[in-house]
């Protein structure tokens, strides 16, 4: 921390603790209390109960984080192949050609979500390319709301590569293919580690786009919570939530733990 008295310290602790709380923290606590709750009472829920999680855990719900995982999987493994494919191809482009590839890539980012899930939709609704209620369009969209992530980190991470290592490697005759595969993309592995873990992350949360596009036998997990709460199911909505949560924060910390030993390789 930047600030060397020790009020200062505290002063800044508690003006972090005070912005930091009811903005991200108490949210989040309340829907984890509401987990385990089964009415409200007054501002906050009560009834302690662990029945919401009966059905947070199996059935539908269990289908839905399945699904999640999967889409979230495959589609985080797209974009890092094709973000890094990208960010590669555009390190070796002039200044005009890489400003441009960024603001293609960036472009799903640019516009809301359900605009993305729309343009895919009307895209591939007829042949020769019919994806329309399969669990492809889905991970499709997906993959191209998440991919700028993957580009952008890759790109940064690129950019702070000593080309000293690519150079050496060269000077003693090793091919371009060999410098790619066994001295560049290991340097560049927790930055791709770390796209992935956001990737992952997005795409696990990812709902306005998915509302447009799932079919009934591949629900994702944020719309299975949509659809309960929007039934009234509050309680049992916010299970289904803290358990999207733990599910995410599990893969992220396996995924964290990956990037650490990269790091130190």
């Amino acid at each position: 921390m930047l600030v060397h008295s020790k009020t200062g310290r505290w002063a800044a602790w508690g003006l972090f603790g005070l912005l930091f709380l009811p903005l991200f923290a108490l949210p989040l606590l309340v829907v984890v209390t509401a987990s385990f709750s089964t009415h409200w009472s007054g501002a906050f829920p009560s009834g302690p109960t662990t029945g919401n999680y009966a059905s947070a855990v199996r059935g539908e719900s269990l289908r839905a984080l399945t699904t999640s995982l999967v889409t979230a999987l495959v589609a985080s493994l797209l974009a890092l192949t094709v973000g890094t494919w990208a960010a590669l191809a555009a390190a070796r482009l002039k200044r005009r050609g890489k400003r441009s590839l960024d603001a293609l890539f960036m472009l799903p980012v640019a516009v809301p979500s359900v605009v993305v899930g729309l343009a895919v939709l009307v895209a591939f609704s007829k042949p020769p390319v019919l994806l329309n209620g399969t669990s492809s369009i889905v991970i499709l969209a997906h993959t191209i709301l998440v991919t700028a992530f993957a580009h952008q980190s890759v790109s940064a991470a690129i950019v702070r590569l000593d080309p000293a290592y690519e150079q050496a490697a060269a000077s003693l005759g090793a091919r371009p293919a060999y410098v790619l595969w066994r001295v560049k993309l290991p340097l560049l592995l927790p930055s791709l580690t770390a796209a992935a873990g956001l990737c992952f992350a997005l795409s696990m949360g990812e709902l306005s786009a998915t509302m447009m596009l799932y079919p009934p036998d591949w629900m994702p997990l944020p719309v299975r919570i949509f659809t309960a709460t929007d039934r009234g199911s509050l309680f049992g909505g916010s299970a289904v939530a803290v358990v999207l949560m733990a599910a995410t924060l599990l893969v992220l910390l396996a995924v964290s733990r990956i990037r650490t030993r990269a790091t130190y390789r």
